[in-house]
């Protein structure tokens, strides 16, 4: 169905556009005056409070970006809309942190520190307390060719390997993941990897170690721990001086057994994505999205990253937008299908966000017409000081053909941006097309458009702030897209 679907809507389009004749199927006079709502002081005045210094740069997960969420749903109420997520604002999801509570590994009388004899990747590496011999199994290797473990047992030991691979031997034979899962067949119950790098984590800010960053759960029950030790612990774990181990000149089994305790605290987030509907009529089973992301860095080495247009241009945006249908729909223009308006957390840590709601969808995805994705609309890029009336524009092209020519009837109609496609390349080095929430929306085949307006030299530092947004461009864009969702949310076809 959706391809006829859009195979009868690029018909109709495309026939439109070959009479020459405007697509757009409202009145001009009507859209200007619920667009014009969108105002310069307006979105100062949002911004204000988005990317101000009580929401703490908005980090998923914190209260920030609670506190972000909160102002949000009440600009949604105070819109007008319905609370979308299942009769309540937000749509909650699980992410996870952890901390290293107790890294120690002892050998007889003498006692090895994580972050200073040893380390091991926090999120990867499961609770531990373990009591039990040591196995050296060379470069802990099985092939055809070679075996590493042959004569050995190694159930219910922890096994201790060299790094990297011998001479001869493909490299990806170095992997200690594969290494772990060699010695996991064979029963054991850790790994200890002998690392000349694990000098360096000592160099290291020991708290920012024992920390994990947001992630979304994985098992890591069947796996083996690993552990990256010096040399100077091998030796003296087997018996031996730090030389004799890096040259893998160690016996088969350790003279005494080896206590492991690593211990971590757990901690479950409840972050959310902020939804606001408004039900349209005899098309109202069909959904336009409006979304950007209203999360930021948060609070890093004691200064907070405001975000201004990373993305509280966008957030700002999609408020605006939501208060400007709004209104039209108290006096009797409600647009035909229903409009979903969607701020997302969880961008910052990999789309997160709006990968969850696009694997939860509280809506049809089949049903979803369009995902118009803002991602910082307030300032200008490098390129364009000189002519400073532009957007980028990303992703119009790659699901439906008919978006791109609605995207450029409005704006010749309406705004008259220079609509900039530099970054919607296949090549792209930047890879903007991957990088924002309409990406995960594109995934599941919905069409999308990604408005953007580059980099600049404040992106993802303490500086991006309120101050040097252009208000005047950031209504402006705004009103781009405004008109755009109102010509999808009125036309008969779908996309």
């Amino acid at each position: 169905m959706r391809l006829l679907a859009t195979a009868v809507c690029i018909f109709s389009l495309s026939t439109v556009f070959a009479q020459g004749k405007s697509p757009l199927v409202f009145e001009k006079a009507t859209a200007l005056r619920y667009g014009a709502t969108i105002t310069p002081a307006s979105t100062k005045a949002q911004l204000a409070v988005i990317a101000g210094e009580e929401m703490e740069g908005r980090e998923t997960g914190t209260r920030g970006q609670e506190r972000a969420a909160a102002y949000i749903l009440s600009q949604f109420r105070a819109a007008g809309l319905q609370p979308g997520a299942n009769g309540q604002w937000e749509q909650h999801y699980p992410l996870y942190r952890d901390s290293l509570e107790t890294g120690i590994i002892t050998a007889g009388d003498r006692t090895f520190h994580f972050g200073t004899d040893f380390y091991a990747n926090v999120q990867e590496t499961p609770n531990a307390t373990l009591d039990a011999g040591v196995v050296f199994a060379g470069y802990g290797i099985v092939t055809p060719e070679r075996n590493d473990y042959k004569g050995l047992d190694v159930k219910g030991k922890i096994v201790m390997v060299r790094e990297g691979v011998p001479a001869g031997m493909p490299r990806e034979k170095a992997n200690p993941s594969e290494k772990a899962a060699v010695a996991a067949f064979r029963g054991a119950t850790a790994l200890l990897v002998i690392s000349r790098s694990a000098n360096r984590f000592r160099l290291l800010d020991q708290e920012y170690l024992r920390k994990t960053d947001i992630y979304k759960k994985r098992d890591t029950s069947s796996r083996p721990g690993i552990y990256y030790i010096t040399p100077v612990m091998a030796g003296a774990i087997m018996g031996r001086d730090s030389v004799q181990a890096e040259r893998g000149l160690l016996p088969v089994a350790a003279p005494q057994a080896l206590q492991v305790r690593f211990e971590k605290k757990d901690l479950t987030l409840r972050p959310s994505n902020v939804l606001g509907y408004l039900e349209g009529t005899d098309k109202k089973d069909e959904l336009v999205f409006i979304t950007a992301h209203y999360d930021h860095l948060g609070i890093v080495n004691g200064k907070i990253n405001y975000g201004a247009d990373d993305d509280g241009s966008g957030t700002t945006a999609v408020i605006e937008m939501a208060k400007a249908f709004g209104k039209a729909a108290r006096e009797g223009r409600r647009p035909r299908r229903s409009i979903v308006f969607m701020t997302v957390s969880g961008e910052e840590k990999g789309l997160l966000g709006s990968d969850y709601y696009t694997s939860n969808p509280i809506y049809p995805l089949a049903k979803t017409v369009v995902d118009l994705n803002i991602d910082m609309i307030g300032r200008i890029d490098p390129e364009h000081e000189q002519d400073t009336n532009y957007i980028y524009i990303i992703g119009d092209d790659k699901i439906s053909s008919a978006l791109r020519p609605l995207s450029e009837q409005v704006n010749n109609t309406f705004t008259r941006f220079k609509l900039d496609y530099k970054f919607n390349d296949p090549n792209d080095p930047h890879q903007f097309y991957y990088r924002s929430d309409h990406y995960n929306f594109a995934r599941h085949g919905v069409p999308v458009i990604f408005y953007f307006n580059g980099t600049h030299a404040d992106y993802h530092q303490p500086t991006d702030t309120v101050e040097k947004i252009n208000y005047d461009l950031l209504a402006r864009r705004a009103q781009l897209v405004f008109y755009t969702a109102w010509q999808i949310a009125m036309t008969d076809t779908k996309l």
